[in-house]
Parts: structure tokens; sequence; C-alpha cells
């Protein structure tokens, strides 16, 4: 690990990785970096985490992630409960008698994760996640401070910043670049987006009333409006805190100037129902309505991660969910070759894997912002684009079902799931490049039950993995949704490490000891008991297992620390096999003499 604080202006901070932007995606990136023991600096320009809600959904994905840092009750607190907020309503004004409302159906997807998508506000999200990342070890967080200049040295990046103390320069290993839509890296890199023209301009108002009572029956998430105006307003804790969102056209003169506090709160009664609401005005935040990708999301020792690399409607609420995968997927492999046990090749698959869900993510956001359009402008009654609407809110072949196809993935020749609707449809897998899927696994984490780890720890050891007391252990929480449930399959990913599955009572243990010590790659033995326990009732057993994934009694699935599966193997175990898997997955070379 490289840290130095630097003694001065004229001595350079030298860190691991830095990172330019302080919103979620780069919290984040501190966080996964800062887990596996990486230092890292972190510097934003603005003086404080957004003080403006923006974002609200976290996917059941990142929910997934917000388990593995340890916060998905400290998450569950500041957000509102899924039956007040997971739904929708569409209607001429909120309390108009033709308003309708769609809930969502928790009951039908959240069995394919330990959790399920959440509403949390981005204001309240980023002070959680900013307080992990100051808890982490060898990590300094910059506010108020601008990244003016990247230099690629091609063995190391340096960084001319500016803060409150004045101008210093910054050295790193690599460089993240989180720093939003706008991203000066991205521009200064040279680097372009592919996109189509701006969808139309939009102005958030914040507003403060108190609809609760009007809304007894009528909580949701979202609600479409399309009486004397269209409009969306959204609820930040549905009881006083909602905002507004409306557009206005430049071409006509108009602008966000025009949005005075009385005109706001004409637009806010009407888009109510109510002429003498009460309500206080608490910010407006202009927008623009776009999408693009951008054409590569590396050059040399710089990546680009969420805004900076893609931008989505927030129609589906996809954007800041897909660039906390982009920071999941990435700082492990920063790690992994920053330690020494992956080659800089493993760091050629960010791109290749990301780019593509990032394009998919993309034209999913925009297919909703369509329907929007089309009925604003009469190519859809409001009717039609309501069932739309209600249909395109569960997503979870999105959000669980992507996959990636990379040389960080061993292929075996199985064809994808090819579900009638990808976008609506999750289908359970452990085919290679596919996040491993959910199973209930009755053994409290932390106990010294059937499942755990065994073989090595490699150079990185486990962190809160079955049969530890490490930071990430949940063994207050089992989860979220019946806290007295059992716990997941995903609990038992090492992110430290590979983690191979196999059922109980094979050899697998003793050859991935082996491969571990000949490729220095860390990995982590979970044997999932396939048979019930005679001294327990009814289990502890996943008898699922074998069928599940695909590898029967014998095989073994090996899992990269984001939760793909890396390769798997239907046979008794094979050391040779499995060692040139991890080499394969890790860009490692052959053994001298092979």
């Amino acid at each position: 690990m490289n840290f130095d604080p630097g003694a001065g202006p004229d001595t350079p901070q030298i860190v691991d990785v830095l990172v330019v932007g302080g919103g979620p995606v780069g919290l984040a990136t501190v966080v996964e970096l800062g887990r596996r023991g990486i230092s890292t600096a972190l510097v934003e320009r603005h003086d404080s985490t957004s003080v403006f809600p923006k974002a609200r959904l976290l996917t059941t994905r990142t929910m997934e992630l917000c388990r593995e840092w340890g916060v998905e009750q400290e998450v569950e607190a500041a957000g509102m409960p899924r039956e007040l907020s997971l739904a929708l309503g569409i209607g001429r004004t909120l309390t108009s008698p033709d308003f309708r409302h769609e809930v969502a159906r928790i009951s039908e997807d959240r069995s394919q994760s330990p959790t399920y998508s959440y509403i949390c506000t981005q204001d309240r999200f980023e002070q959680i996640l900013h307080r992990l990342a100051v808890a982490t070890p060898h990590s300094g967080l910059h506010f108020s401070t601008t990244c003016d200049r990247v230099m690629d040295h091609g063995d190391h990046v340096t960084a001319e910043v500016t803060g409150p103390e004045g101008a210093r320069t910054i050295r790193a290993e690599y460089v993240v670049a989180a720093d939003g839509h706008r991203s000066p890296t991205r521009h200064g890199l040279g680097i372009r987006t592919d996109g189509p023209p701006p969808l139309g301009h939009m102005l958030a108002i914040m507003f403060d009333a108190d609809l609760g009572p009007l809304l007894e029956h009528r909580r949701g998430a979202l609600y479409f409006l399309h009486g004397d105006f269209y409009c969306v307003i959204e609820s930040v804790d549905n009881s006083r805190t909602w905002t507004l969102q409306t557009a206005y056209d430049p071409e006509l003169g108009e602008g966000p100037q025009d949005y005075t506090d009385e005109h706001c709160t004409r637009l806010v009664r009407a888009a109510v129902g109510v002429d003498d609401l009460p309500v206080g005005i608490l910010g407006r935040m202009p927008w623009t309505q776009q999408v693009f990708v951008a054409e590569s999301f590396r050059s040399g020792r710089v990546f680009l991660a969420g805004d900076a690399a893609h931008v989505a409607t927030p129609q589906g609420g996809f954007g800041m969910n897909c660039g906390l995968q982009d920071a999941h997927n990435l700082a492990w492999k920063l790690a992994a070759v920053l330690r020494g046990t992956a080659g800089p090749g493993l760091l050629d698959s960010y791109e290749v894997e990301r780019r593509p869900i990032a394009q998919w993510t993309v034209e999913e956001s925009l297919r909703n912002a369509v329907i929007t359009l089309d009925m604003m402008e009469d190519r859809l009654t409001v009717a039609e684009a309501g069932d739309l609407q209600a249909l395109r809110r569960r997503s979870e072949g999105l959000v669980l079902g992507y996959h990636y196809t990379s040389d960080a993935i061993v292929p075996d020749g199985s064809p994808a799931p090819d579900p009638e609707d990808p976008y609506l449809t999750y289908v359970a897998t452990t085919r290679p490049g596919h996040l491993l899927p959910h199973l209930p696994l009755p053994i409290p984490v932390g106990s010294d039950g059937p499942v755990g780890p065994v073989g090595s720890d490699g150079p990185v050891g486990p962190v809160g993995s079955v049969g530890s007391d490490g930071p990430n252990s949940h063994d207050d929480h089992d989860g979220p949704l019946d806290p007295g449930g059992p716990r997941s399959t995903k609990d038992v990913i090492a992110p430290g490490a590979l983690t191979l599955i196999t059922s109980a009572g094979g050899d697998w243990g003793a050859v991935a000891g082996l491969a571990a010590e000949s490729t220095g790659v860390g990995i982590e033995v979970v044997e999932m008991p396939v048979d019930p326990d005679p001294g327990t009732p009814g289990g502890p057993a996943c008898p699922s297992w074998p069928e599940v994934s695909g590898v029967g009694e014998h095989g073994a699935v090996l899992v990269r620390p984001d939760g793909h599966v890396a390769w798997r193997a239907p046979h008794r175990a094979d050391g040779r096999v499995l060692e040139a898997a991890v080499r394969s997955v890790m860009a490692l070379p052959e053994p001298a003499g092979v």
C-alpha cells in the first residue's frame, strides 16, 4: 500500500488511488477500495455531500451492496417503508377522483434476493456513504477541492488540486473519475460521448407541504400528473417534503429564473388540487434530461465511473445504481492488481464488462422516458401510458440479470437464459458471467456450522465471510424483509478473495488450497450442506444447491469478489483445471516451465 499524507504544499500526497468526485459513486469507490486495504484520496469541488434529494431509488442489487457494507438497516431507517413507497400514482392531480394507484409486486420479486429495492433519497444515502468512507483506514476526503489537472506518466498519475489550503499535488497509481455528467476529467482526457440531443430542460422544485393526510390511501414514490400542466411529484419523506419536476423551454425564452417562489407555489397547488394549500418552497435545481455513454471508460491509468461514463434518464431510477455497480466492479480489480494478486490485464475487463451494461441501462431508461413524452404529445392515452409505466416499474431482469463476457470470465459453452422480456424477468443461473443466485441458508452468520471457509486465506483475508466476525458479518441481522429469516448464498462471497462454492464432502477444498498456493490468489472454499443435519430438526441444509448451481453434487462454482460467477465445473475436484481458471480470471501468466 502506498500512503503518504505529504509534509506540505511542495510535497506530493501519495496514495494508491485518487478518486475525483464525492457523490455516491466516488464515496462507494473509497469504501470498496478501503475494505480491501487500498489507500485513497477523494477530492470533491462542493463543500459537502448533496443537499438536494436527487436520486431516490436503490435497486435490489444496490441494497445487496448495502448488506455487504453492513448499512442495510441504516439505509432502511433513513428511507421510507417499502409498503408506503414502492408504488406510483397517475391522475389529473394528487387529489382528483381519477387517481390510479399501482403498488409494486414485492411478493413476486423478493424471493430473488435476500433484500429488495428501497426508496432512500440521495442526500441521506450520501451521508451514510460519507460516514463509511471517513471511517475507512488510509483514506482522505477533501471537499471544497477541485481537481485542476490529471497527468498520466505511464507508471503513475499525478493530479494538481486546489483546496482551502491552496494548490498541491497528489500522486497515485490510478485515478477513478466519478466527477459527474460534465466530468472535467473526461473532457481533459479527450473522451467523447455518444447519445441523442437532450430530451428537455427540467426544473426540480423541492417544497414543504403537509400532504400526508391527503394521500392516506395514495402513498407512493412517484406521481405522474396531467391536469393543468404535465409534471411529476416525487416523495422525499411521504409526509411533508416533496419535489415537483416540470419542464421549461429555453427556445420560448423560459428559464429557471422565471420560477419565483410565488410561481412555484401556484404550480404545487395546481398539481395537488388544493387552491389554498400552505406551501413552503425549499429549493430549486435545474437539470437537463439527456442520455449518453462515453466512447471509452478508460484512458491509461484513469478510469471513468458513474455519470462521468454514462448518463440515464431518471425514469426507472437506474443512473446512480448503475454507477455503484461500476465502483463495485472496478474496486476489487484495482485492489488485486495493486496487491500483486492479479496481472494488469485484469483492468482491461472493466470497460469490456461495464460499458455494454451501461448502454443497456441507458437505452431502457430512454424507453421509460419516451412513454411519458408520448403521453404528453398525445401519442399515448393516459391509460395506455399508465399501463406501460406500471409494468416497467418491475425491472429485476435488468437489475439482477445482467451478465459479463470478458477475459475475466471463463465460459463453459452454455447458452444464456432467454426470457421473453429480459428487462422484466430475472432468471437465476450460475452460468459464468452472471451474478451468483440467492439461495436461503438457514444457518446464523458467524456460526461454526457446516457452511464455512476452508483452505487458503490468501494474501487478503476474508472480510465478513461465513464463520468470521469481520466488519461485514451480519450476525445481528439476517435479512431486511424477515429479520428472523435465513441468510443468503450472497453473504458467503469473500470481498478479498475468490470464493469456491461446492457441496459438502468433496475434495475441492484440498485442491483449492494448492491452487491458492501456486497462484498467490486467495480462495475461500464454502462447502454447501445438501443433506439435512440429523442433529437439527429440518436441517440445516441447502438441498437445492446441486440443481440450482448446475454443477451437481460433485462440481464447484468459482465466484469473483463482485458476486459474478467466474467459472464453474460439473465434475469432481481437479486442481489443474481450477488453477488454470484462476490464472485466466486474474490475468496471471502460466508458471515458468509450463
